[in-house]
């Protein structure tokens, strides 16, 4: 069967699946009550408070198996035309199929079918425009995915392998914690926006070392494979995690009395296998973690961990760079503090920034979602941005800055990257955008740099104050 043929009969199967999507979402709505309930049981389900249930758990598994399928499917039809990019763009008929999940059990699902690849894999290269160096590293292009998507590193390679320059895991406890408990991940569709309560759900450092330990090995295993094959003459570009750049993203236990204590035990456990690492003290879902980015709390925490990794065996390339993530929802003040440190220590760079405690928007959506918990997405693009120029002039530039907040498209990137950025995160838009959306903002994002003359991302870092 020709290429052609296949992508036909897997288009024909994928509207199918649509509908019998569709068909089960208005078919939950419309099941009929149970009358096998006794009428005191009825009164007492009557006065209870109403809840958004879970989809049925049949309905979940066929719509998994569905989505699985019809993923699994075009992976297949990728291998006759890899270089066509059509992959990318049928996983748009995909994505809606996870707006018909709990929000959390489609993020879960979309994790999973990362670590078993069943994800589109980029096989093109990135524009050339796209490459830049930092800390010493290669990156393909300045696009990376945010901590809080792969929790507990399951997925990183098939992550990396969508295209992203970087992918970011964790944030990583040092003993394993529920969070806080469900439901705790709501979305705001007219908005582009989700709130997110997790708290630092996490299997724990021993956990996310075992798999970061065997994809390291398996890393080493191909590059010594490919150094002695006579047929393999191209240097493979990238990190310990092979093509890509790979972050390790450190938080505490909530129970912790200790916070250093917990950082400096992330820092011995798992920096041998990261590019780079981050202390995540901005997360508004963890009591006091917040706490820890004032001026002489971050400067005592920071000393910590920095020895604590200096103190280790590194071979020539020298240990992994340190970063700070910190929150939007911050004074002017706390800015200039939080400098301060930065170029005192010599930080290796700044992460601008986690969700807002804001409140949300006006929505149709679960009143739960409008308790405290942390807000993402478009409606944060503004306020990180803001943070990010403030950061940017406070530090002179000498401080590497990741911009993350609201990124949902090539332009969004741009004036991150025009206000200080030398690299960009996103997350929220990959939820609601799907793979097809990494392709289409480092097209975009390299069209802004070519219309305005630029030749390099790094030759377009602040430009908005030159």
């Amino acid at each position: 069967m020709s290429s052609s043929a296949v992508s036909r009969v897997w288009r024909r199967s994928l509207r199918g699946v649509l509908l019998c999507g569709s068909a089960w979402r208005g078919g939950a709505s419309a099941r009929p009550a149970s009358t096998a309930s006794a009428s005191g049981a009825a009164a007492e389900a009557a006065a209870a408070p109403k809840k958004v249930p879970p989809p049925p758990r049949k309905g979940r598994l066929l719509t998994g198996a569905l989505i699985g399928l019809a993923i699994g499917g075009g992976a297949y039809v990728s291998t006759a035309d890899e270089a066509s990019g059509w992959l990318f763009k049928s996983t748009e008929l995909v994505n809606p199929l996870f707006a018909l999940l709990d929000a959390e059990f489609a993020h879960r699902l979309a994790v999973k079918a990362a670590a078993h690849g069943f994800v589109p894999r980029e096989k093109r290269p990135d524009p050339a425009v796209l490459g830049l160096d930092v800390w010493g590293r290669k990156f393909a292009n300045p696009i990376g995915l945010a901590a809080g998507f792969d929790k507990n590193a399951e997925a990183v390679e098939g992550l990396l392998g969508m295209g992203f320059g970087f992918v970011e895991v964790g944030s990583v406890t040092p003993h394993p914690q529920e969070g806080n408990p469900k439901p705790r991940v709501f979305r705001l569709k007219e908005h582009g926006a989700v709130i997110n309560r997790y708290g630092f759900n996490s299997e724990g450092i021993v956990v996310v070392a075992k798999r970061l330990g065997a994809q390291h090995g398996k890393r080493k295993m191909e590059e010594t494979s490919s150094s002695t094959s006579p047929s393999t003459s191209d240097i493979k570009q990238g990190g310990k995690a092979g093509p890509g750049i790979l972050g390790v993203n450190l938080g505490k236990n909530k129970t912790s009395e200790d916070a250093a204590a917990d950082y400096v035990q992330g820092v011995h456990t798992l920096s041998q296998y990261a590019d780079y690492l981050v202390i995540n003290i901005s997360s508004p879902n963890t009591p006091g973690l917040r706490k820890l980015q004032g001026r002489k709390q971050l400067k005592d925490l920071v000393k910590k961990v920095q020895a604590a990794r200096d103190e280790m065996q590194w071979a020539e390339d020298g240990p992994p760079p340190l970063l700070v993530k910190i929150a939007p929802d911050l004074s002017k003040q706390d800015l200039e503090d939080i400098a301060a440190v930065a170029l005192a220590l010599r930080l290796d760079g700044l992460i601008i920034s986690n969700t807002t405690v804001s409140r949300p928007p006006p929505a149709d959506t679960h009143p739960l979602a409008q308790e405290t918990g942390g807000l993402s997405g478009k409606p944060l693009f503004d306020l990180s941005t803001n943070i990010l120029r403030e950061m940017y002039i406070l530090t002179r530039g000498k401080v590497p800055l990741i911009g993350c907040g609201g990124v949902s498209s090539g332009e969004d990137a741009y004036k991150k990257i025009r206000s200080g950025a030398t690299l960009v995160q996103l997350y929220t838009a990959l939820a609601y955008g799907g793979p097809a959306l990494i392709p289409r903002i480092k097209a975009e994002l390299a069209e802004c740099l070519e219309r305005d003359g630029f030749k390099s991302v790094q030759e377009a870092v602040g430009a908005d104050f030159r």
